[in-house]
């Protein structure tokens, strides 16, 4: 059997975040949790996660941001990233597969499907 997949949840809303969270346990995955653009880019440099679902407004860095950052380094580049935000404009979802996204999912979401998704991209 293969190791537990880390999963990093990153969303400044509390309620998101704490249902993320009871949801992806709950789906046998080891999470962590970021409040914030900040917290996030300290927990993948020291835990590595194999995917980030990432919200993009948030108050200190975006999610853009994360993903750049994710995507340019070396140990992290093969983290799944995968945005879920309320920007669902054809611009703001092209730019998040340019920035590397594996996938994009727009606020609100069915959490069913969400999980189905996640669980086909870490397979």
């Amino acid at each position: 059997m293969s190791a537990v997949k880390k999963i990093l949840v990153v969303d400044d809303d509390p309620y998101i975040l704490m249902s993320l969270e009871f949801l992806m346990k709950k789906n046998g995955f080891d999470v962590m949790v970021a409040r914030n653009g900040t917290e996030a880019l300290d927990i993948v440099e020291k835990q590595l996660p194999d995917l980030v679902l990432l919200d993009i407004m948030m108050p200190d860095v975006d999610g853009y941001e994360i993903c750049k950052h994710i995507k340019s380094s070396k140990k992290l580049k093969d983290a799944k990233v995968v945005f879920m935000s309320a920007k669902s404009k054809e611009a703001d979802i092209k730019k998040g597969y340019d920035l590397g996204a594996s996938l994009y999912i727009t606020k609100p979401f069915s959490t069913r499907e969400m999980m189905k998704q996640i669980k086909e991209l870490i397979a």
